[in-house]
């Protein structure tokens, strides 16, 4: 099916970054789909190697990097990489993170340090290596991947809730700060996800029963809407937070 041409992501550049979920390789092939040359960048333990295989497999190009998210000499050095190699960055898409559940009375100060470092330091790192050059350009696109627990709380989850908070509102701050400068930045909030295809056994969880949608998302459900605010199409859009969920914002 041809693309509508202000979805065509042809010579721009993305970097993704992948934490241990698997959601990068579906997220990472929509955007090389789109046109882009992607870059994806994490830990040794991340799913960077399956995101890059993933892209490379169809014949398109991916370029892998080894980065500590937390480290500004690391995300700096990354970004740098990027521009060295594939000429410039056009599209940051913030995917990493970490999920985090314990009883707020029994939360170590350690513990919370580690949700905060790799949930919105790493972000903070990243939006502002890349943004710089963005700045730079005149032009780019950020799109920070949260969590429906940005808008809403949870039981036995507040550093969790904590971390996503400031992700929405780091995204509406940037989104008004760049506005006038031609970078785009805004957030997708997410439900309960899982990569393995539904099941008729899973369709009966609780849990599943709870999500309107009645089953959890797919990493693919989010390719669309991903491609769609890294591309032009969503030049009007930015500072904004758009859920997909199931429904389970809208059932709250």
């Amino acid at each position: 099916m041809t693309r509508p041409p202000e979805l065509d992501l042809d010579g721009k550049v993305a970097l993704i970054t992948a934490d241990r979920r698997g959601w990068t390789p579906a997220l990472a092939l929509a955007l090389a789909d789109a046109g882009a040359v992607v870059a994806v960048a994490g830990a040794p333990e991340s799913d960077t190697a399956a995101a890059v295989d993933a892209v490379r497999e169809p014949g398109r190009r991916a370029l892998a990097i080894t980065a500590d998210l937390t480290q500004a000499d690391d995300v700096e050095g990354m970004v740098e990489q990027v521009v060295a190699e594939l000429g410039r960055v056009d599209i940051l898409i913030n995917n990493a993170r970490v999920e985090f559940g314990k009883p707020f009375l029994d939360v170590t100060e350690n513990e919370w340090d580690t949700v905060m470092e790799r949930n919105v330091k790493s972000m903070f790192l990243c939006c502002q290596a890349a943004g710089r050059r963005m700045v730079e350009q005149g032009a780019g696109h950020i799109v920070n991947i949260g969590s429906g627990l940005a808008s809403r709380g949870l039981w036995n989850s507040a550093a969790a809730c904590a971390s996503q908070g400031a992700i929405r509102q780091l995204t509406a701050a940037l989104g008004l700060e760049w506005a006038r400068l031609g970078v785009k930045v805004n957030a997708i909030g997410t439900g309960w996800y899982s990569t393995e295809p539904s099941a008729e056994d899973a369709e009966r969880e609780l849990l599943v029963r709870y999500i309107p949608s009645r089953r959890k998302g797919h990493p693919s459900d989010l390719a669309g809407l991903v491609v769609y605010l890294a591309s032009d199409a969503s030049d009007f859009v930015t500072g904004q937070m758009f859920h997909v969920d199931g429904g389970l914002i809208a059932h709250a």
